[in-house]
């Protein structure tokens, strides 16, 4: 699923078997301040670094209590309160370690790694994929957390440190928190739209420069399609926001590379924008695409097998470093040579 921020819902979490239990007073001279942001204050400083978000889950749970009642998170401390906290251990992954899964990884530090996904690799175990993903292979490489699911995401525990996702058959950079303080910070920053993010595709006919700004939401004659083309309003109907600018004509107008950038980062977002408001789908593209009637682009595509959808640039400011981070991948072997069929050496990202 092409940048997707993943779900989450309203689970409760429970008093986890070998949890512990803190004790903290808040400091003399300590200004009054909201209970989220106070406690994730107190833990730093008991040597625990925890997200707010994690923070706020504990207070919702009722794991949070002053003189034996739960707090809520806007609760006001106050200097010389005492608080006590039950830290359960965190969700592990159900996923199991491949190390047959082979990407290449472009960027590790203790926190997150970011790697360079090939086409045909799925992400995370999902239903008829148990095994063989992603997450299965960062689980068998080392240094990767296992307790790193989201216990708000349904299936986080098939997809430990996952905050996004590309299809199956897109290609190209994502990122993966390695802690749960990582989690939340990466989370918050594609929920702000605070992530840059680039993809090139080759499209079928001449695609146009435009900012396409629908709704997105699942198709209603389809399982497994999305569509840009429903009312408002409606039930799980969500903005989506895409750039596209072409950057060369191709097979003399037949086809088009384009560079798209994302404002949101919805299920098959660019897929969906290319076809229903461009009217130029991706090259390859099954689900929402056709086989093209020129025969060089009909080849092109059999020969690709996948659509022609990189992710080609990702960047965004380290979630707990601070540090501003980008990185470019190349285009990967079957789309520089379909460029190269289609009259065009491929580009630098």
């Amino acid at each position: 699923m092409t940048e997707d921020e993943l779900p989450g819902d309203e689970t409760a979490l429970a008093p986890a078997a070998g949890g512990e239990r803190l004790t903290l007073v808040v400091p003399d001279g300590q200004a009054a301040d909201r209970a989220d942001r106070l406690l994730v204050a107190l833990l730093a400083a008991a040597g625990r670094v925890v997200a707010r978000a994690e923070v706020q889950r504990w207070l919702e749970a009722g794991l949070v209590t002053r003189k034996d009642e739960p707090l809520d998170k806007r609760t006001t401390l106050r200097a010389g309160e005492t608080i006590e906290v039950f830290v359960g251990p965190g969700p592990r992954s159900d996923a199991e370690p491949d190390p047959s899964v082979t990407f290449a990884v472009v960027f590790e530090d203790e926190h997150l790694l970011v790697v360079d996904k090939p086409a045909g690799l799925v992400v995370h175990p999902a239903r008829g994929h148990r095994s063989g993903t992603l997450v299965n292979g960062l689980l068998a490489r080392g240094g990767f957390e296992r307790a790193s699911a989201d216990p708000l995401d349904p299936d986080g525990h098939l997809r430990p440190g996952i905050v996004h996702r590309l299809d199956k058959d897109t290609s190209g950079l994502l990122v993966v928190a390695k802690d749960a303080v990582t989690r939340e910070g990466l989370k918050d920053r594609f929920a702000r739209h605070d992530i840059e993010r680039a993809y090139l595709a080759v499209t079928v006919g001449e695609t146009r420069r435009a900012r396409w700004d629908t709704t997105h939401g699942r198709h209603p004659q389809s399982r497994l399609k999305f569509t840009s083309r429903l009312p408002e309003g409606r039930d799980g109907v969500r903005r989506a926001v895409t750039h596209v600018e072409p950057m060369r004509r191709l097979h003399e107008g037949r086809a088009t590379l384009v560079r798209c950038t994302l404002e949101t980062g919805r299920t098959h977002q660019i897929r969906v924008h290319l076809t229903e408001q461009s009217r130029t789908p991706i090259l390859a593209d099954e689900l929402y695409g056709a086989t093209p009637g020129d025969p060089i682009l009909a080849a092109v595509a059999r020969t690709l097998g996948r659509q022609a959808l990189h992710a080609a640039v990702l960047g965004f400011r380290h979630p707990v470093t601070g540090e501003n981070l980008r990185w470019e991948s190349p285009l990967p072997e079957d789309l520089r040579l379909a460029l190269t069929t289609l009259g065009l050496p491929s580009p630098s990202p």
